[in-house]
């Protein structure tokens, strides 16, 4: 495991200054609002139709909770499933890392990306980058991107009401911006998952959602040539890979799986012609 290098904290962004521009609802909101309209109309003037008018929320209800169950959906709101398509962007690709850092496996993720050249987005837990505040800061000084993927990554948080979320997402908010002097500007939903109160939240909090183009599931398989195909199938430009620094799988000689699979997914991006860069550094935003 590599020694941390003595980092300075870099120079603070404004807190809380407001990074992307308000945007309209998603289109699936002026429909839901109006069949509730209709709904609210049809069961004032035919009464004797009521199960259908209860019917036509209640599908549209399903619908809502259905797109925030499919991480690369963009029908609640934003949500950054590729890089935004522009000249620049034509030839990149970013690379995620979730669920850090952990002292076991980040390091190593680090000095990894350091021999081959490459940055990274991170999108760390908000405990755990207080438990582990020297390797929080490392990452930043090393030149990785550092997002929020909140502060205890709880796997209800789909289910979590406003107040809920606004509260787990401005603690990790916090935790990163104290740590690093370095605010978040992009968030990430534990396991990709969430529900259509998610998209305001964020909004207030100016933050951008980002799911993924496409996953190797590393915290389950343990095999770094599925891992690899996975990540690598289809690749082109302007996609957004994930893989985990924390809960990792472990190889059969218990080595974090990421640690295979970063060297053979590095050289096949760039045996493309393709190059890395950060969330962050993305044109086009």
């Amino acid at each position: 495991m590599s020694e941390f290098k003595t980092v300075h904290r870099p120079t603070p962004d404004a807190y809380g200054a407001r990074r992307w521009p308000l945007t309209t609802r998603a289109p699936i909101w002026q429909t839901s609002a109006a069949i509730h309209a209709l709904a609210l109309a049809g069961c004032v003037l035919a009464p004797g139709a009521w199960p259908w008018w209860l019917s036509g929320v209640a599908a549209n209800h399903l619908v809502l909770s259905a797109a925030g169950l499919w991480p690369r959906s963009a029908l609640l709101g934003p949500n950054w499933s590729r890089l935004p398509e522009c000249p620049e962007n034509a030839r990149a690709v970013a690379l995620t890392i979730d669920d850090g850092p952990d002292p076991q496996v980040t390091p190593r993720v680090l000095d990894l990306l350091d021999r081959h050249a490459v940055k990274a987005t991170f999108f760390c837990i908000g405990t755990q980058a207080r438990r582990y505040p020297a390797l929080t800061r490392e990452i930043v000084a090393r030149g990785h991107a550092l997002e929020n993927h909140t502060e205890t990554h709880r796997h209800t948080f789909s289910l979590m009401g406003v107040r809920s979320l606004t509260a787990e997402i401005s603690a990790g908010q916090r935790t990163i911006t104290d740590l690093t002097g370095v605010r978040p500007v992009f968030f990430r939903a534990p396991a990709g998952l969430r529900n259509p109160l998610l998209e305001p939240v964020l909004r207030q909090l100016d933050l951008r959602l980002a799911s993924w183009t496409r996953r190797g599931f590393d915290t389950r398989e343990p095999r770094a040539e599925v891992v690899s195909q996975r990540l690598l199938a289809g690749l082109r430009g302007r996609d957004i890979l994930l893989l985990h620094d924390g809960h990792a799988a472990l190889t059969v000689d218990r080595t974090p799986v990421v640690l295979d699979v970063l060297p053979t997914l590095i050289a096949a991006v760039q045996g493309q012609g393709l190059h890395f860069v950060t969330l962050r550094d993305a044109r086009g935003i």
